[in-house]
């Protein structure tokens, strides 16, 4: 099978080509750089250059594979969260004008932020909420619109992904700790953030591709729910700051705009996954693999 994946030099997406490669697919990658299709074309992936920018890339690369995986997203700045969504969402509807009306499959990374849970714990059977979420993002909603209008199209549920190129969620902690001198935890710290190393994660993606499920919603957790207190001591004690209990004002002020990760409950399950898709995660748990020296060189 022909894959075109888009974030193909990204954290997760990287894996993803990896994966796939290793499983025998062959993969055709967006790349918007010669340094990208030079990475792409190491890892055994053919490059296709553009980027999400270009609609008309997406479609012509769509066009040349028999699935797509979507993992391309900027996620540096939460305030371009609403236009990179709109770059997102055209890119998708680019995918779905191919793909309509056949069996070939799309399949994208999304998030637990605009899902409704139903229980205490976030299943794959929860429904997407009608909003956008706090910061403008909601591929879900796009995918599963995609779905009724009769694409092939499914959605990866993305936790807290770890390992080795990780720039997001715990590099952003390590840095707040450093900066003010303190790893902050809210209240009791008991609030849990569901986690998976990035090659379990990878994995999830391709066996979504090969099952091809229109419509299917799966959970890439490795582990329900880390207690954040348990992250914020691995952090103090690595960077030789105090672990220390903050009230919600100041945690606001200590984590800005990722006080909402920092303060989120949502415990996550992937038993459905797992017995759809035989997943068995193999990777290192969150607390194992944060605890390494390659976290906190910067």
């Amino acid at each position: 099978m022909r894959v075109f994946v888009t974030g193909g030099t990204g954290f997760i997406g990287s894996a993803v080509v990896r994966d796939l490669i290793e499983a025998g697919h062959e993969v055709l990658a967006l790349a918007r750089s010669e340094d990208s299709a030079a990475s792409l074309q190491a890892a055994g992936a053919t490059a296709h250059p553009g980027s999400l920018e270009e609609p008309e890339r997406v479609r012509e690369g769509a066009a040349r594979s028999d699935a797509v995986i979507h993992t391309a997203f900027d996620n540096k700045s939460i305030t371009r969260f609403p236009r990179n969504s709109r770059i997102e969402r055209a890119a998708l509807q680019a995918v779905a004008e191919v793909f309509a009306g056949t069996d070939r499959p799309l399949v994208a990374a999304g998030g637990f932020a605009p899902v409704i849970a139903s229980g205490p714990v976030f299943t794959e059977d929860d429904l997407a909420s009608s909003k956008a979420g706090p910061v403008g993002r909601n591929v879900e909603r796009t995918i599963m619109g995609l779905a009724e209008s009769g694409v092939n199209a499914s959605i990866v549920r993305m936790p807290c992904v770890h390992g080795d190129g990780d720039r997001f969620t715990l590099p952003r902690f390590i840095e707040f700790a450093r900066k003010h001198s303190t790893s902050g935890y809210i209240g009791q710290g008991e609030n849990r953030l569901p986690a998976v190393h990035h090659t379990d994660a990878a994995r999830v993606f391709r066996l979504a591709v090969e099952r091809a499920v229109p419509a299917g919603r799966y959970h890439a957790v490795a582990e329900e729910g880390v207690p954040y207190r348990s992250i914020a001591e691995v952090i103090g004690r690595r960077l030789g700051v105090p672990a220390v209990s903050m009230s919600p004002l100041k945690a606001r002020r200590h984590f800005g705009l990722y006080t909402a990760y920092a303060e989120g409950d949502g415990p996550a399950s992937s038993t459905t996954t797992r017995e759809l898709l035989g997943w068995v995660p193999e990777g290192p748990g969150l607390l194992e693999d944060l605890d390494r020296p390659e976290y906190f060189t910067s």
